[in-house]
């Protein structure tokens, strides 16, 4: 087996991971200190598994990158328009005003994975080791405390017995370990339940969103326009909404993102983005244009009530691992680098000290609760529980904590996980997601795409000889209650047609599992019932391969 020992381990290359690598590199410098800084990351190549609206604000980024000329940072676009667009299921009404907190003036259009591709040349330059392709799946620890983590054994089959190409995965011991893995971070999420870390903390609250980048033709959007869209094709039931970016060289992105906390259980985000794009205002957009890209990835909407604590002896946790995101902005990529420049601060202290306990290490989250991330959160910190019971009840709840100061009517609002808020098929009232919408689901692959096409779009590969990395806890319940009480919401949920439910002669159904359509959304882990599925790791350079997205 091999060994690897580094002072500091920083799991996932994401924004986060990487700002937390660039600051801590800056400060070690600046104090005359060398330490032994590494990166790993899982996806084929630094931003593969990156997916991202994005819109940015900038400020964070010059601070990070004090050193370097402001106009190299790759963003894309400036903004230079700004709306909001009410869609009914034939019209439209775009509001003369900006939704409070939602406004875009000076920030930038991006591909975030373009960006995080820089921030790792950046980290290069300055010493930082940044590998990718190392899916990391186990956290070492040594009397209960956490002392590094290993990166997953390869070359086993399906049951994991070992192949003749077996490869035990390297152990990678640190002083500190900061978890920067994204959204529901498999080794986060076990740490955080190990050391009950989600004490008095609120539930946290999830979003999918699905994602396409197009080509167009010249004339259909300017870059640096910016539209939101509320209403259609989402009922008064579910919460959010559309976006679309003008980009450079003609290109456009384009996604709906919607929240994980609907009942229906056969409602389809991805096939509700499809029906989206037909909608006369979006479909003008792309028209004539060409698929380029597709993917999918939750996000974390719950606020600051949801954030868990953000230390133990030897370990942080930054980025939306922690879920620093602001709804109703949906803006988390400034929160999550402001994050690591204050996790970086820390280790740089906990290094010159050496004390990496929690007592020193608890100081990150001291300066979390200090900075500009808390003042942003703070007053919007109930806005995405307002919304749970609807939009109506929500939006007035959303107007007495605009006003009051976050409060709203009730003070810290909770709410149930997402796993439970799914209705049995018996139990659901209101018309399902395919009494709604059946007529529209016949996917003409040029303007809509049936879910396999989207794959493809993701360029997403898994090895067909490995442990697979979905797997359902207890096959007998699944099958009593998320098939047959529920209506399997799995096959529904899933943007990449992973889940399969095949219906035997007998009538008897089964769940399959194409787990190589796999495109790391980790919808599955958060909204089947009973938390039925698990999202485990596979093996490094599997998923999707973004390009810009």
């Amino acid at each position: 087996m091999n060994t690897v020992h580094t002072d500091v381990l920083i799991i996932g290359g994401g924004p986060a991971g990487l700002a937390t690598a660039i600051h801590l590199a800056n400060l070690l410098r600046e104090n005359s200190q060398s330490r032994r800084i590494m990166v790993l990351d899982k996806g084929k190549s630094i931003g593969s598994h990156i997916l991202s609206g994005a819109l940015i604000k900038p400020d964070i980024f010059k601070q990070l990158f004090k050193d370097k000329d402001f106009n190299q940072i790759p963003f894309d676009s400036k903004v230079s328009k700004d709306r909001i667009v009410l869609l009914g299921k034939k019209g439209k009404i775009k509001l003369p005003f900006p939704i409070p907190y939602m406004r875009n003036k000076g920030n930038y259009s991006a591909s975030l994975g373009e960006l995080c591709r820089y921030m790792a040349a950046v980290a290069e330059e300055k010493g930082v080791e940044v590998y990718s392709g190392f899916s990391v799946n186990e956290v070492l620890y040594e009397n209960s405390k956490i002392v590094g983590a290993k990166t997953i054994d390869t070359g086993v089959d399906r049951e994991g017995n070992p192949m003749e190409n077996y490869q035990e995965g390297t152990k990678v011991y640190a002083d500190v370990v900061v978890f920067a893995e994204g959204v529901r971070g498999t080794l986060s999420q076990e740490i955080i339940k190990k050391y009950n870390l989600n004490n008095n903390k609120n539930e946290q609250m999830y979003s999918l969103g699905c994602k396409e980048l197009w080509s167009v033709p010249t004339g259909n959007i300017q870059e640096g326009e910016v539209y939101h869209t509320m209403g259609y094709p989402l009922s008064m039931r579910e919460f959010g909404g559309g976006f679309i970016y003008g980009l450079k060289d003609n290109k456009v992105a384009l996604g709906l993102v919607v929240g994980l906390d609907y009942g229906d259980p056969t409602f389809d985000v991805h096939h509700a983005f499809q029906v989206w794009k037909t909608h006369a205002f979006v479909h003008r957009i792309i028209q004539g244009g060409k698929l380029l890209e597709y993917g999918a990835k939750t996000l974390p909407e719950a606020g600051l009530y949801a954030i868990p604590k953000l230390s133990v002896d030897h370990a942080l946790i930054v980025g939306d691992s922690a879920g620093f995101l602001t709804i109703p902005a949906l803006k988390g990529i400034h929160l999550a680098v402001h994050s690591a420049m204050l996790a970086a601060e820390t280790i740089q202290q906990a290094l010159l000290k050496n004390d990496f306990s929690d007592s020193l290490l608890s100081s990150y989250e001291k300066k979390v609760y200090q900075s500009k991330i808390y003042k942003e959160m703070y007053p919007v910190r109930n806005v995405r529980q307002a919304f749970a019971n609807g939009l109506i009840m929500g939006g007035i709840q959303f107007a007495f904590q605009f006003i009051s100061g976050g409060r709203g009517l009730r003070g810290r609002v909770y709410t149930p996980k997402d796993s439970q808020s799914t209705q049995k098929m018996e139990n659901f009232k209101g018309k399902t997601f395919q009494q709604r919408f059946g007529k529209q689901l016949d996917f003409d692959k040029q303007l809509t795409f049936d879910k396999s096409t989207d794959v493809y779009y993701s360029g997403t590969q898994h090895d067909e000889y490995q442990v697979p990395h979905l797997h359902v806890k207890d096959k007998n319940s699944f099958n009593a209650i998320n098939i047959k009480q529920y209506g399997a919401p799995c096959q529904h949920f899933c943007p990449a047609e992973v889940y399969e439910i095949y219906t035997h002669k007998n009538g008897e159904q089964e769940l399959r599992i194409h787990f190589e359509n796999c495109v790391h959304c980790k919808t599955c882990d958060i909204k089947s019932v009973n938390e039925a599925i698990a999202w485990r790791l596979p093996n490094g350079d599997n998923g999707p391969d973004h390009q810009y997205m």
